[in-house]
């Protein structure tokens, strides 16, 4: 059973990866509005549930929010003049020392032309990407096709050694499904099986044992009512601060009919770890050129109107969810998505010691928010990992031993749980190998943020603060209050084999 001290470590962390957050990063920042393709929406890094699969660890970086799945004729490719990458610190250091890049790139067949049909005695390229039923990925009668390459970097992300992660035969190119367009280019349900079949064994450089890959559309995994949350939390007191309302709204909320696309990785943690530290730290980011020039009267072909050179600047970043949509201030936020982890403490620490969405709830609700400023439990949970959980050994408290850096940490050492004993509530709960130790797909994280957010570590930390995080119960009055959003999901809404995630929706049923 979880001590009491864990509950009250866990609460400290999903308060400050909160603040009082509803959704996770999806169109979060001003500038990711205006390119979808390198929006990271979601990020989870957990220890594989999958059965045999134990000694692995799987991480999803999902991108593309809010794909509607009948967005023909072009549907939801990424974008080739894009760098995506999940960087992982296994050493506590706040810098990236594992980075896996995938770069994508889009063809057109037939040289080009893309497929044909002879119309009045000329072949005239098709307006649609497939030209029939798919019903195998060789034999695909496909206008346009997607396929990525996928490095691992060791050391930093642009200076390191550069390495190919290669098939199980040693090609260098993995193929990617063409989203789900519907019932009759993928008839009797066949499309799930064609995207398995993109579930690629793959070799990394200096790890003995293999891994797996997949890239593609999937059915959006996070579960939250957006549109409430962000009409200033528009739903009556008495219901969200109501347990039994938990999954009032269903599984998935305003989620429930979008998709959205993963990069997934299956990786031996003994590939990702170093010497005998077992707490990895990860987060993913999108990089796109530092120029761009549009052609005016651009040719024929994909991507013929703009040219893209120059440095790699990135312009997406995900570690934690809910960070930078609710955390940190409007001012900041293009600047925490063009942010390394090693530079938080310098740029964005009044985000968390001095939070203010709080105060907003209080604001609307009427229940106070906890006064204790600065929130420097909140500093030391949420940019070092929690004590006897994730820490990594080399910090040893708050601005001791190691930077302040916000990333989602891992425990690899902490055994999975397998998906029918998972609890939604992860640490808090008693389930240690949920979040925030790391995040899995049915971990609830908004519920859990909303209680903590209200001041849930201050009653849990009793008059004695035995944790030392600088709060008690009187500085909370709404700090025992089970704060809910009305939606819920599960482990077991989910699959439980890699890549885990669901079918997508289909663009026609």
């Amino acid at each position: 059973m979880k001590t009491k001290i864990g509950r009250i470590a866990s609460a400290c962390l999903l308060l400050a990866a909160a603040g009082g957050a509803m959704a996770s990063s999806h169109r979060e920042a001003p500038f990711i509005t205006t390119a979808p393709k390198v929006d990271g929406t979601d990020f989870y890094m957990f220890n594989s549930y999958e059965a045999g699969k134990t000694g692995n660890v799987t991480l999803i970086a999902n991108y593309l929010p809010l794909q509607d799945a009948y967005g023909g004729p072009n549907y939801f490719s990424l974008d080739p003049n894009a760098l995506y990458e999940i960087h992982l610190d296994n050493n506590g250091d706040g810098k990236e020392d594992i980075t896996f890049q995938f770069q994508f790139k889009n063809e057109l067949a037939n040289n080009g032309a893309g497929i044909t049909l002879p119309i009045g005695g000329k072949n005239v390229s098709i307006p649609l990407r497939q030209a029939g039923a798919v019903t195998n990925a060789p034999d695909a009668p496909l206008s346009y096709t997607e396929s990525f390459t996928l490095n691992v970097v060791r050391g930093d992300r642009r200076s390191g050694k550069r390495e190919a992660v290669t098939t199980a035969g040693g090609g260098k190119t993995f193929g990617k499904p063409i989203d789900y367009i519907g019932t009759k280019t993928f008839p009797g349900g066949s499309y799930e099986g064609y995207a398995n079949s993109y579930i690629q064994s793959i070799n990394i450089p200096g790890c003995a044992t293999p891994g797996k890959v997949f890239v593609g559309q999937r059915k959006e995994a996070f579960s939250v009512n957006l549109g409430v949350i962000f009409d200033l939390v528009n739903a009556p007191a008495s219901f969200i601060t109501n347990e039994a309302n938990a999954a009032a709204g269903g599984k998935f909320g305003e989620l429930e009919d979008k998709n959205v696309t993963s990069l997934a990785l299956e990786v031996p943690a003994s590939c990702l770890t170093q010497g005998s530290e077992k707490v990895i730290g990860g987060w993913t980011t999108a990089s796109l050129r530092q120029g761009r020039l549009l052609n005016g009267a651009p040719p024929s072909g994909l991507q013929a109107s703009e040219k893209a050179g120059g440095a790699w600047t990135q312009v997406s970043r995900l570690g934690m969810p809910l960070v930078n949509e609710v955390v940190i201030g409007l001012k900041d936020k293009d600047k925490f998505n063009g942010n390394k982890p090693f530079n938080d403490a310098a740029n964005f620490a009044d985000y968390v010691t001095n939070p203010t969405l709080p105060a907003l709830l209080e604001k609307l609700f009427g229940a106070k928010a906890p006064t204790n400023f600065p929130r420097t439990d909140l500093m030391s949970a949420f940019l070092t990992g929690l004590p006897t959980v994730n820490r990594p050994a080399n910090i040893t408290g708050l601005g001791m031993g190691g930077p302040l850096a916000e990333m989602l940490r891992l425990n690899t050492s902490i055994a999975a749980t397998p998906a029918a004993s998972q609890n939604a509530l992860g640490v808090a709960a008693g389930d240690n190998a949920g979040f925030p130790n790391g995040r899995r797909l049915g971990d609830d994280v908004v519920d859990v943020s909303l209680r903590v957010a209200m001041g849930a570590l201050c009653v849990l930390t009793g008059d004695t603060d035995k944790l030392k995080v600088g709060c008690k119960p009187a500085d909370a009055p709404a700090g025992g209050v089970a704060f809910v959003d009305g939606v819920r999901a599960s482990a077991t809404d989910f699959k439980q084999v890699f890549p885990y995630l669901n079918t997508p929706l289909a663009g026609t049923k």
